[in-house]
């Protein structure tokens, strides 16, 4: 094991209060070392990475996506539609993916977050059309081959059309080969290790396309195997009428009838909470993803983020699916969260210290990680490193700062458990060319199927 001294940043932000500013000192998968400014490492040096260019931050971590809509990207059906009827116009269009499509896009989707500078992705995959039973086994291999850390969870869809939610019976599965799969998913790939590479969670789609006894099952499982719970919750107004109509309650009072109101669950978006509602998922140590693209994008209203954190939610971010986003790069995203919770709460009352917070540590804390999210001696070697030499930059006096204010987009390096993923700007063995062509043709091939 090679020992590496990310030496001198230009800036750095660990996650915490210690002082870095000397570099980091990586061992294996860990870090074994911060330097403090003009000390020099306690450790003998295999080599050193001169990062005096560079501003040095923990991985990002994408708390919440779908690797599958890249194939979707600004497409005409869904274009100017609030989230329901933008849901009814692909849902039909999802229903032809197929396990060759869901690789590419997979692949291109990690692709572009590694480029981004996240070193650990989550994706919410909750089609399984009869094409496409294994379609986590798919972005399980895909991520290894890539070395970039997953925690993918087990969707799922069996409210259809015909029994009063919203997917298409095609898109949809019984209940029982969803469990079934899903025990099969947690035995065969969960590491509940720390450090692990591979995660899996639980995620049934929604309150508007899943049976309450799904839910509780899921739950059930949860608990047994310990694993993650995730779901899309209060997104909108129109699933906030959803449960009401349908359960009698609204969506928290639901998520607690159902056995999800617990430290094992995390959330995407998480926007129509009301103060008592807060308080509770507080108390329960719910996560909370804010999905800030998406959420304008579909004109779905801004998480209350602030509020949030201050009842004890765990907050982190994620980018959405890439045709509620039309992109995967984390670092935009946090750029994008910053600005979107400043309009709610204020210029002076959302700094880039508070987004950087919740694109590392509040994800992984709201997924359930301790060893990833920040840079201390003992926890995961998730490095990303930005160059601040493109013009956008130029005239930038404070590099934190610069990196979101001026809006960085690629990250120069990046490095997942203690292994470089991006050199140069370039994910390691990866043909970007190839990977593109093979992406536009498979998105062609899904949208000439739909027809």
């Amino acid at each position: 094991m090679d020992t590496i001294w990310i030496k001198n940043p230009l800036a750095v932000y660990t996650g915490t209060d210690k002082d870095a500013n000397g570099g980091i000192v990586v061992k294996g998968s860990h870090v074994v070392e911060l330097i403090a400014s003009g000390e020099s490492p306690q450790h003998r040096i295999d080599y050193i990475v001169d990062a005096s260019e560079h501003v040095v931050i923990p991985g990002l971590i994408n708390a919440h996506h779908h690797f599958y809509q890249t194939l979707t990207r600004a497409y005409p059906d869904a274009l100017n539609q609030e989230l329901f009827p933008w849901l009814k116009s692909l849902y039909p269009v999802w229903a032809n993916l197929d396990a060759d499509m869901l690789a590419t896009a997979t692949e291109l989707a990690l692709v572009e977050l590694l480029m981004s500078g996240c070193t650990t992705a989550s994706d919410h995959h909750y089609l399984f059309p009869d094409q496409l039973e294994h379609a986590i086994d798919i972005q399980v291999e895909v991520a290894n081959q890539l070395g970039i850390r997953a925690i993918l969870t087990r969707g799922s869809m069996s409210l259809g059309e015909d029994q009063g939610g919203l997917p298409p019976r095609t898109t949809i599965q019984t209940e029982q080969a969803i469990i079934d799969d899903s025990e099969r998913l947690i035995k065969t790939y969960h590491d509940p290790s720390e450090g692990a590479m591979t995660q899996i969670a639980l995620a049934p789609c929604s309150p508007f396309s899943v049976t309450t006894d799904l839910m509780k099952e899921s739950a059930r499982l949860s608990k047994r195997d310990s694993v993650m719970l995730h779901t899309h919750l209060c997104e909108t107004i129109d699933e906030e009428d959803f449960c009401i109509r349908t359960f009698g309650m609204r969506p928290v009072d639901y998520l607690e009838d159902v056995g999800w109101l617990n430290h094992r669950t995390w959330l995407a978006h998480g926007i129509h909470f009301n103060s008592d509602e807060i308080v509770r998922l507080g108390n329960a140590k719910i996560g909370v993803c804010h999905c800030p693209t998406s959420n304008m994008m579909l004109a779905s209203g801004i998480c209350k983020n602030n509020e949030l954190e201050a009842a004890g939610v765990k907050v982190g971010l994620g980018v959405d699916g890439s045709a509620s986003n039309d992109g995967s790069n984390l670092i935009g995203e946090v750029r994008m969260a910053m600005y979107l919770q400043r309009l709610r709460y204020g210029s002076s009352k959302v700094t880039h210290f508070d987004a950087l917070r919740w694109a590392t540590k509040g994800s992984a804390q709201a997924m359930g990680r301790e060893d990833i999210g920040v840079l201390d001696v003992g926890k995961q070697a998730d490095i990303a490193m930005f160059k601040l030499d493109d013009i956008r930059f130029s005239g930038s006096h404070d590099p934190l700062a610069a990196l979101l204010l001026c809006g960085a987009q690629q990250a120069d390096r990046v490095m997942v458990a203690g292994q470089w993923r991006v050199t140069d700007g370039q994910v390691v063995d990866v043909d970007i060319r190839h990977l593109i062509e093979r992406h536009k043709a498979a998105a062609i091939r899904l949208r000439l199927l739909s027809r």
